[in-house]
């Protein structure tokens, strides 16, 4: 007998996918696959294409070209109605003259399901997203936070298997959009279906992510598991995107091996290749992490494992947990230290004060393009 597949089950593929607006290119031949259950998220700048790749998936709008499968099926002609997905908007998008349990039953009523199965789904509903007592409530009495979980369980109690969420936390404070990225994977966990989120908050997206898609200009950057996406970003615009990344250009002037000598015309600088076709010659960018790198007296020496550069201090700026140090290198380009706040180290640096700073060879990542 044959072993059953471990092969994962892909709910959602994208091939190719473009859409235009007249002359203008919204998307650009984007390609990429979701596995059933997973919290995925298109991380991406205003205007860089990541609404309109979720309303192509939702069927909202139609393809210019290319196609969108759900479960294996071509559904690019399908309108949204007949597409296994389900959509939660930016703005909350409730009915104001009804309650809180007849928004959330309204997609039910209209499959004409029997009474008692539709009070039966709304009150489970309610209970799952923290909203048990709140059914009799209208709209207009509820917090931001709660319509927002309103919408969410109008959205769900449906069935469908796949959830499109388009920035659905951007009408929040701070700390209730914190609160509910917390909520929103503890609920899909709980349901098991497909989430796909767009956002162009990157913590948002690093709290609620199995995966990240990078989406900008019209096109997938790239795509990775939320630790990937800001440890080793593969290209330059996600690491300039991604948290807080110090990029240093430079030319290629020796391989050995699997790791490259990068010359910046200040200092040489020793990277890991990853893999990376980068050839002697070739212009490259280093990026290191602002919190992977250290603030040293001048003078240190540099190692194998360890890179250092002479560079110029120039201000402190205290964040509260962390402070962020500014230094500038020979070449004039600003680099930003960011380390745990401590009065009587922070103190011992003063602007102009000539400084080394540091990282271990294995934090740099290495970008051609």
């Amino acid at each position: 007998m044959n072993a059953p597949s471990t092969s994962p089950t892909i709910a959602v593929e994208a091939v190719d996918l473009s859409k235009n607006y007249g002359s203008v290119a919204a998307l650009r031949s984007v390609s990429f696959s979701i596995e059933s259950g997973k919290y995925f998220v298109l991380l991406g700048p205003s205007g860089g294409g990541k609404t309109t790749l979720l309303r192509l998936i939702g069927g909202f709008i139609r393809p210019s070209g290319g196609r969108v499968l759900l479960h294996g099926h071509d559904v690019s002609d399908l309108p949204a109605n007949l597409r296994p997905t389900s959509m939660v908007f930016q703005s909350y998008a409730l009915f104001p003259h009804m309650s809180v349990v007849g928004n959330v039953a309204y997609g039910l009523k209209l499959r004409k399901l029997p009474k008692d199965e539709i009070a039966s789904k709304v009150e489970g509903m309610l209970d799952l997203v923290g909203l048990a007592g709140y059914g009799m409530r209208m709209p207009h009495e509820l917090s931001g936070g709660q319509q927002q979980r309103v919408q969410l369980a109008r959205s769900l109690v449906l069935e469908r298997d796949i959830l499109l969420l388009d920035e659905p936390l951007a009408s929040l404070d701070a700390k209730l959009r914190k609160d509910m990225c917390l909520e929103l994977k503890h609920i899909q966990e709980k349901v098991g279906i497909t989430f796909i989120h767009v956002t162009h908050n990157q913590e948002e997206a690093m709290a609620i992510a199995d995966r990240i898609a990078i989406i900008a200009n019209g096109r997938l950057v790239e795509e990775g598991s939320a630790r990937d996406v800001y440890e080793r970003p593969v290209k330059r615009f996600t690491a300039e995107f991604v948290g807080e990344n110090n990029l240093i250009d430079g030319r290629v002037v020796a391989d050995a091996g699997g790791r490259l000598k990068v010359d910046t015309g200040f200092a040489a600088i020793a990277v890991d290749k990853r893999g990376s076709a980068a050839a002697v010659g070739e212009t490259v960018s280093i990026s290191v992490r602002s919190e992977r790198i250290h603030l040293l007296d001048p003078g240190a020496a540099a190692k194998d494992d360890i890179q250092v550069i002479p560079a110029d201090y120039v201000e402190a700026v205290y964040l509260g947990l962390t402070t962020s140090h500014l230094v500038r290198l020979a070449n004039g380009s600003e680099i930003i230290v960011r380390r745990l706040s401590n009065t009587e180290s922070d103190a011992k640096f003063v602007s102009g004060q000539t400084v080394s700073i540091s990282w271990r060879t294995e934090n740099a990542q290495l970008h051609i393009d």
